[in-house]
């Protein structure tokens, strides 16, 4: 069954749940095989975008907006569960399609917000839902027209301030398996409500100064300061073209190598799927 709806509505450690916790749950999700409820479809910057933070190289970044544009969000009861790291297809039972696209602003609300609430679907098939996958695609209208990421905040270090805007218009996307975090998600039951989250992980591109130098969040992370040293007058404006032409192409290509990894499911990995920008739009 796919149920499609289109109702608008504005790596590190890994956490661990209780043995009981876990077998309660998995009860819970084999008694809800009949019936429907509310699927909550949600989007997070973690911390990361909500509060700021440091990148490897010591930028004070804070966020103003981080638009992304999602597209073709599916939730998926798949069995067997699908493995993102293990090169299989979802064989879902059920599915649940959202139709429309969506530019989402991870950076609303307050340091303490919740997830973003991308969409809730009220009729829902029930049961566990342990896969979701989405594209990011260019926006056609809206804050972040032609761009599938725009990021626009300010970084500050020793004195120095940037007023950034980075605009991407790499098209994306992710398949993922089961959410990863300190409780279990997607595990509806008739008349109940559950949701599911799409993470983003932009301590992969910027790294994290609160880590060790040598740990791979840091070596795999382009940084700021190749950012910073194209600033001028203390702003930073630049789209993806750009910063082709203006990075090293050693560093262009970190840049490329890192955007498939931004996805996630909590903690949980995704198969990383990435496609041939038209930079030149």
């Amino acid at each position: 069954m796919v149920l499609t709806t289109g109702t608008l509505v504005g790596c590190s450690q890994s956490p661990t749940t209780s043995e009981t916790q876990t077998q309660t749950e998995t009860q819970n999700a084999t008694q809800a095989s009949q019936g429907s409820g509310t699927l909550e479809i949600r989007a997070n910057g973690e911390d990361f975008v909500r509060q700021g933070f440091i990148s490897k190289d010591g930028w004070q970044i804070a966020f103003d907006h981080v638009y992304v544009n999602l597209a073709d969000i599916t939730a998926y009861q798949s069995d067997p569960p699908f493995n993102a790291e293990a090169g299989s297809k979802v064989q879902a039972k059920e599915k649940v399609v959202l139709d429309k696209t969506h530019t989402v602003d991870l950076a609303a609300g307050g340091e303490d917000a919740e997830p973003i609430l991308v969409e809730d679907v009220a009729d829902a098939p029930a049961g566990q839902y342990n896969a979701l996958s989405w594209k990011m695609v260019k926006a056609e209208e809206g804050p972040a027209e032609g761009q599938t990421l725009v990021m626009m905040g300010t970084a500050e270090k020793e004195g120095q301030t940037i007023d950034f805007t980075i605009a991407l218009n790499q098209p994306l996307e992710f398949v993922c398996g089961e959410f990863v975090g300190d409780e279990r998600k997607g595990i509806l039951a008739q008349g109940g409500t559950a949701d599911l989250e799409a993470t983003f992980h932009f301590d992969h591109l910027f790294g994290d100064a609160g880590a060790p130098a040598d740990d791979e969040i840091n070596t795999g992370a382009l940084g700021f300061e190749p950012l910073a040293t194209l600033a001028n007058d203390g702003t930073l404006e630049l789209d993806q073209q750009q910063l082709k032409s203006e990075l090293s192409p050693e560093e262009y290509q970190k840049l490329q190598e890192i955007l498939p990894s931004l996805g996630h499911v909590g903690e949980g990995h995704c198969e990383e799927i990435q496609t041939v920008a038209n930079e030149s739009s």
